[in-house]
This record gives structure tokens, sequence and C-alpha cells, in this order.
């Protein structure tokens, strides 16, 4: 066989060799096997001795260029696994080490509270309806029997917009809505986001949270008022839990109340929350005034019902011990990380 056939066999052979290399170690192994003192390219210029004196230069730079390119194709391999080595070492996995945990996104403790009242009420056959934001003054105050000289309705406590709406300062509008739609029997729990212009402090912010309920039928009592509303404490504080409601106003329910749950007074926290009482208001409530009726249209002599509103916020703070109103607000993940 000519030197030049050789030559190109064993370039072929490199080649094919170096492309399944994937180690440092092969890649010495067959730099050993084509470059050493008895590997395949020495072996080659062996075989100078046998040609006519005429061809060997020729035959001699060949060899030579295939040498070099060995040699460089070598350094260029050798390059590529230094560097994937490198990374590797960078980024090397400690089987010894204990896995990393996922971080799994949680619920925000608000949302956490709004879900398990909504699943509470719908157990009993409350539906969920939604009322807007920004809404007029009729729906906010006026069908709510809110007079124009309410101190509610002073820019101290509402924020106007330009057009004279306003920010929903409850989530009370949300009863007028639906009851100008639907007639009744009617047994609805409305979330949502209110508005009030309050300074923002440990126990007050400028929004917060509420849940507005509304049962509306023939025939409807006080006591039935008090079942649902004792039935939702038990669900949400346990069984063992202690309500009390004491007379209270409110302009869009006649009589009117509030339902205290015993807290106790096992800690200076509880003597403070509570005012050293052990009692804690966690809603308002009472039977819809006639005027309201009136308002949507509802004749006062087929109808009665009652309405009760929860302020989530409270409760999430009760629930979870959360002492300053803020946290909900500030988006940090340490604190909205505890709640999944």
């Amino acid at each position: 066989m000519k030197l030049s056939n050789k030559i190109k066999d064993v370039k072929q052979q490199f080649d094919k060799e170096l492309s399944n290399i994937n180690s440092l170690v092969d890649l010495e192994q067959i730099k050993n096997k084509f470059l050493s003192r008895k590997g395949s390219v020495s072996l080659l210029f062996s075989d100078l001795a046998n040609l006519e004196p005429s061809d060997r230069p020729n035959a001699g730079n060949q060899l030579n260029n295939l040498k070099d390119e060995i040699s460089e194709a070598i350094q260029c391999k050798l390059k590529s696994l230094g560097d994937s080595s490198d990374v590797l070492s960078k980024n090397s996995i400690d089987l010894t080490l204990p896995a990393k945990k996922n971080n799994f996104g949680s619920q925000h403790p608000l949302s956490i509270v709004i879900s398990t009242i909504e699943s509470i009420f719908t157990k009993i056959g409350f539906s969920i309806a939604y009322g807007p934001e920004i809404d007029t003054d009729f729906y906010n105050f006026e069908a709510l029997n809110i007079p124009k000289h309410h101190p509610a309705r002073d820019m101290q406590d509402t924020f106007y917009l330009d057009d004279g709406n306003v920010l929903r300062t409850h989530t009370s509008n949300s009863q007028i809505h639906y009851m100008l739609n639907n007639k009744p029997p009617i047994r609805i729990i409305a979330p949502g986001r209110v508005y009030r212009n309050e300074d923002i402090s440990v126990r007050s912010y400028c929004l917060f949270h509420q849940i507005e309920g509304l049962y509306v039928d023939s025939h409807v009592t006080f006591a039935d008022l008090k079942s649902v509303l004792n039935y939702f404490a038990r669900e949400l504080f346990g069984n063992d839990v202690k309500t009390r409601f004491r007379p209270s106003y409110f302009p869009f329910t006649e009589p009117s109340a509030e339902m205290d749950v015993y807290w106790g007074l096992n800690s200076e926290s509880d003597v403070r929350i509570t005012k050293g009482t052990g009692w804690l208001e966690i809603l308002g409530c009472g039977m819809v005034d006639p005027e309201v009726f009136k308002n949507v249209n509802y004749n006062n002599e087929d109808v009665s019902g009652y309405a009760f509103g929860v302020g989530i916020e409270r409760i999430a703070m009760l629930l979870y011990g959360i002492e300053d109103i803020r946290e909900f607000y500030r988006g940090d993940i340490r604190f909205t990380g505890q709640f999944k």
C-alpha cells in the first residue's frame, strides 16, 4: 500500500475515534495511540526509508502535516473537555447532601379566610355575588338608607372620584345591585375590597376586605339570623365557641346587633384586644330595614330579611395571631410564605 494511502487511513481512523472521546482519560489514550514513539504516526515515518529519495521530501511533508493536524485536534478536544470539566466541578452535585425543597407558591392569608368563609356559607345554600368597587352615591349610600347628613358621606371617611362616584365603603352595595336584578327568595354572600379614608396604622388601613351576607324571603326572623351566625362561628372557631349578640345601630338594618365571640383572657394580648372583657366583636348584623326594601321595589308586607357584614382582615388577624394589619399589604414573601 502506498504511503499516501496509509496516511489517509490513519487520519480517517483518528477522526473516527476522536469523535467518540468523552473523557480526558480516553483522550490521553488516543494521543498515545497515534503520537507516541510507537504510535501510528511514528510507524509511518519509518516507512520513509522504503521510498525513492526523490519521493521522501513530499512524503515527509505529508507526515508532518498529519502529525500537526492530530496534535491540534487533540488540543482542541482537550480544551473542550477541560471546559466541561470546569463547569461540572463548579456545578457538581454532592449526593450526600439532602435534596433541595421545591419552592411552591402559597395562598395569601386573606384569600384563605375568604375561601373558608365562602365554603361555610355555600354549604347551607348561599350563593356568591359580586358588586362594583366604584359605585354611585345611590348604591353606596342612598339605597342603604344612609341620609345626606350621615358622617359616612363625609370626605374624611369616603374616597370621592372626580365624576361624583365613590370607592365603595362597604360591600353592602352588592345587596342593592342584586335585589334590583333578582326577586326573592335571595340568599347570597358578597366578598370584596372596600375603601375608607383612614390613617394607616397597626389596626387600620385605607382598604380592607368584607363579606356581606343577605337573606330575603317571607317570614324571615331574627332567630334565623342568630342560628346562621352561630353556625358560622362554630365552623370558623370550633364547636366550643361562645357567642353573644349586643344591640347596635346600622342605617340599613333595624333592629341591629353586633356579634361577639368569647376569646378569653389567657395572655396579655388577649387582655389588650378584648379590652379586658374576654369578648371580641367579629361582625355586624340585623334585619333589613323596610326603607331598603322600598328602594329596591320590594313589598315590605311580603318579604323580610337579614344582613350581616364580616371584616376579613379582623378574622385573619385573630386566626393567625397577626398583630399588624399592614403585613397583609407589604408583599413580603417571608410573611405570605408561611401560609400553605
